[in-house]
């Protein structure tokens, strides 16, 4: 006779947690590679060890999915950018980011980078719940940055903040849609040029 042994409930909470994790980390990588669109259920799930089937065992439907992953893409690459800027003098902050930024391995490395960059042209045709993720991260983005202006709290510091931010993404954006490197390179280097004395 088989004797079936109840598996403790905090081993299948775990598991469960471990698999979610794998899921939304999938999905995270997933969505700055491929964008929204291009990003499917059955891909998540197998890039993740997981059936198919199993998915709705975590989320109750792919814009669920996609929330989680916006909202995690935006918290690793917030995370990053406060690590980039403590790692220099206060003063080196700023700088420290901007070229981290617009450097060529943030330029080329898409899947794992700033998502704001990689989706924002996809994000106005996107459901409610994805868009307030992603919004959620591009405010604590621009605050980041805020934080970091002398005369943080006061509006020409978010102003600024504001303008910083826009132009790094989009200089990123299209640096990354242009098909000629030295255009590419050239952008890059004149946002810098033109956001360094703002941000000094």
């Amino acid at each position: 006779m088989i004797i079936m042994r109840k598996i403790p409930t905090n081993i299948r909470t775990a598991a469960k947690e471990a698999s979610h994790e794998r899921i939304v980390r999938a999905a995270s990588r997933a969505i700055r590679r491929s964008g929204y669109d291009g990003t499917g259920v059955a891909d998540i799930m197998k890039e993740a060890g997981l059936t198919h089937g199993a998915f709705y065992a975590h989320f109750e439907s792919r814009e669920a999915m996609l929330a989680e992953a916006a909202d995690r893409a935006g918290v690793e690459s917030n995370a990053f950018a406060a690590s980039v800027m403590a790692a220099v003098p206060p003063e080196q902050a700023l700088q420290a980011l901007m070229q981290t930024y617009l450097s060529k391995e943030h330029l080329t490395g898409i899947e794992t980078g700033c998502p704001v960059s990689a989706l924002a042209s996809e994000m106005p045709r996107q459901s409610p719940e994805v868009r307030r993720a992603a919004t959620r991260r591009i405010k604590e983005m621009i605050d980041l940055v805020a934080r970091q202006l002398p005369d943080w709290g006061q509006p020409g510091a978010h102003e600024r903040a504001l303008v910083m931010v826009a132009t790094m993404v989009g200089t990123l954006m299209l640096a990354r849609a242009v098909d000629d490197p030295a255009l590419s390179d050239s952008l890059c280097s004149a946002a810098l040029k033109r956001l360094a004395p703002s941000g000094a």
